[in-house]
This record gives structure tokens, sequence and C-alpha cells, in this order.
């Protein structure tokens, strides 16, 4: 992990805005629209506020599909990355150690985002992340790729997503009936309470838990998918992105139909669920891959790309930075001349605003995290 100054690579304009449009919703952005509906009590923007939660169990919201469209796009990004590492003339192993290392380094930066820099018990820390599951999804979907053909990713991405879906239809946790899919009784629950360590974020579950771990790392190859086929294939770019606007619209139809039998859960991370987000997420790489890098229009993008180009590191800031301070002692005089009830859009717009300057001054000193 280190704090550099970027090089001149190979990458693509519309993977920095989409990243940065996917960690403006986490950054803030939801509460944005969260002191609207409240301000107004308009049921537009109630349900607007709505898509930025998370369903209690089954069911999809947006906001949903910030987490795994994240991971989606570290495997886009990896023929961009680790190909060009293989082009250069580095071995598998040593591509390898590369990979392996960044993954278990999210990990840990997972660990550190959820417990802080503290000693604590074990039996007090939470192990499973977003971070964590991020950098497990991408390890292993880079590992798959870097030693098998495109036929044997596809096999693996097909396998993970229907083994997925047979394990958990035919197994439960003792004293519930197989198929079980309650946060109790589900299998993969039960197994993350055999097995983790420390603390579950639910006590009986934890969304980020090491048998949901096993489909997002089908999210992870669609990516990896996704960029081979925007770098390697010799089609328009125009094509390209109506391709992919068409895969992503035959994902969520698929995932619909799959969500009959094996519901569409993020907390489950269910096979239905990786292929619905996986949709929406083919669909908004297309859509801003047109926009951005074939029509060429790429000024509206840069406030996105500020964001993109030091995502984990304005994530992680969350633990330490106290922005909601630090806006209030800025801001705080707008939102009292505004007067209630919009004061608390204002401060909830200075919010991401302080962010994004901050964010801003490290882009122009060209200085970003890596990991």
């Amino acid at each position: 992990m280190s704090l550099t100054t970027l090089r001149t690579t190979e990458r693509l304009y519309s993977l920095d805005a989409l990243r940065g449009f996917d960690m403006f919703w986490i950054m803030g952005a939801e509460e944005i629209f969260h002191a609207m509906a409240k301000a107004t009590g308009s049921p537009f923007w109630g349900a607007i506020a709505e898509e930025l939660t998370h369903p209690s169990w089954n069911g999809f919201h947006f906001y949903d599909l910030i987490f795994p469209l994240f991971l989606f796009m570290s495997g886009v990004a990896t023929p961009y990355s680790v190909g060009r590492e293989l082009e250069k003339g580095k071995s598998r192993q040593q591509v390898l150690w590369r990979v392996v290392k960044r993954g278990l380094i999210l990990v840990l930066l997972g660990i550190i985002y959820n417990n802080g820099l503290e000693l604590k018990p074990i039996a007090e820390i939470r192990f499973g992340s977003v971070l964590g599951r991020i950098g497990l999804g991408y390890m292993f979907a880079n590992i798959i790729a870097l030693y098998t053909k495109q036929r044997g990713q596809v096999a693996w991405f097909c396998g993970i997503l229907i083994g997925y879906w047979l394990l958990l239809k035919f197994t439960s946790a003792p004293g519930f009936p197989p198929g079980d899919l309650t946060m109790e009784g589900n299998f993969a629950s039960y197994v993350d309470r055999l097995l983790m360590p420390g603390k579950l974020y639910l006590g009986t579950h934890d969304p980020e838990g090491l048998m949901s771990t096993i489909p997002a790392i089908a999210t992870g190859l669609l990516g990896i998918f996704t960029g081979n086929f925007l770098k390697n294939y010799s089609l328009a770019p125009a094509k390209k992105s109506l391709y992919m606007a068409i895969a992503g619209i035959v994902f969520i139809g698929l995932a619909h139909l799959w969500n009959l039998d094996f519901p569409i859960n993020k907390n489950l991370w269910t096979s239905s669920f990786a292929l619905n987000v996986g949709g929406y997420s083919l669909i908004l790489l297309a859509l801003f891959y047109y926009i951005i890098d074939v029509k060429g229009h790429k000024k509206w993008a840069f406030f996105f790309k500020v964001i993109g180009m030091n995502s984990i590191l304005i994530y992680i800031s969350e633990r330490f930075i106290d922005w909601k301070y630090s806006t209030n002692e800025f801001f705080k005089w707008a939102g009292q001349l505004v007067g209630d009830p919009y004061n608390i859009v204002i401060m909830a717009l200075c919010y991401v605003m302080i962010k994004w300057l901050s964010l801003y001054f490290l882009y122009k000193q060209k200085i970003f995290m890596r990991v």
C-alpha cells in the first residue's frame, strides 16, 4: 500500500468516472436525498431515499448495487493492470504474488476499518468487511484468470453460481428444513458461525461472511470478462457499449427468473443477486463507456473521476476523520442562513463538498492511494 504520484498508463476514463460515481453515494450523497425526503415530506423524495437503503433481507434496492459494482470494476481493471504486467514479461508467479498481496492488504484494511487501531480480544473483533470481500473476491477471481483460459473462466463463473445455489438449496442450519434461507436457518450463516473468529455483524449472521464471499468471486470474474472484452476484442467501441448493455439486460432477466427459486438477497450474495448486480453493472459501464470513451464527453465526469482516483482512501477516511465535525465548523453558518427545514439538506451538500475538495487537492498534487 502506498501514496504515489500518477504514472501515465493505459486507463479507461469511464472506469475511473464510474468508480467515482459509485463512491459518491457512500461518501455522503445518500444523505442529501434522505435529507430532502425529511425536509419536504414528499413521496417522490421518499421513494428515492428508500432506494438508498438496504432491504432487511430479501429484495433489491439501488443501494445494494454500490458494493458489488466496485468489485465488478476491480475485475474490469484487471486486463489493464495485471494484463499489462504479463505483457511486460513478468511471470505468472510474480503477478500472482502481486495479486495475493493486494487482496490480503484489502482484508487487513477492512479489519482496521471495522475495529480501528486498537488492541481488542479476538471475540470483540469483526473480521468480515466490505474491503475484505473486495480483496478476496478480486484475489480469487484473478487467480482463476491467471491459470485458466476464457472457457475455463466461464466454467468457474457458472460453477460457482450454480454450486452455491445447490449448496444452499439442499442444506440448512441444524434444526431447520433443507433450503431454509432465513437469517438463522441458512447454511452459509451457520458455517460462518462455526468458522469465523470474532463477532459477526448481526450476531447470527455477517453480510460479509466467508461463505457468501464465494459467489462474490463470480462478480469479480464477470468484471474480468468485461475488461478483456473492452481491451482485447476488435469491435467498434460503440458496438462494445451495445453488447454490454444487451448482456446486462439478459443478466437482469435471468436474475429475476432465478429469484423465483433463489431470492435476490445481498446479505447472502445469492446467485440471483450476483446476476442482478452484474447486469446493472454492465449497463452502467456501457453507458459511461459510450458517453465518455466513445463519444468523448469527458468534462461532466471530472467530478466523479476525482473521487474515483482515490476511492479507497476516501472510504477509509471515514474511520479516522470526523468529517461531520469539519463540516459543522466550516459551514454551520450556511445551514443557519437557510434555516429549517432545508438546513439539513444544505449541511448534507456541504458534507459531500468538503470531502470532494479534499480529494481535489490530492488530485492536483497527484497523490493517490495505491494498494
